[in-house]
């Protein structure tokens, strides 16, 4: 069950979510009404030559993973909050998690590599 629940977290937060960064970045015409925290990303992004574009890339995709991590360790009770844990159990179609989200999500990744 947490291997299929973390394969769909990866497809759409993971995947999905680098794609849609992608389209954002590269198709997105600045106009007047564009938020100005955008304006200033878009234009930061287009003063990259290729090669710093898919660095750029590879960091917003780590980034996204290493968040997933934490919140699933957050969960897991592997991670603390700043203040102290709080007790946390998640189910899955009503199946205990077993504290293992971090460790499947984190095996899925390196396998999916």
């Amino acid at each position: 069950m947490n291997e299929e629940f973390v394969r769909r977290i990866y497809d759409t937060l993971v995947s999905e979510g680098c794609e849609e960064y992608k389209t954002l970045f590269e198709k997105t015409a600045i106009t007047d009404q564009t938020i100005e925290y955008w304006k200033r990303a878009i234009c930061f992004f287009q003063g990259f030559d290729n090669s710093q574009k898919d660095i750029f890339y590879d960091i917003l995709r780590q980034t996204i993973i290493d968040t997933i991590s934490g919140v699933f360790g957050v969960f897991d009770g592997s991670t603390a909050l700043i203040g102290g844990n709080m007790e946390c159990s998640i189910q899955i179609d009503g199946v205990d998690t077993e504290s293992e989200l971090q460790d499947t999500f984190m095996e899925f990744v390196e396998d999916s590599e």
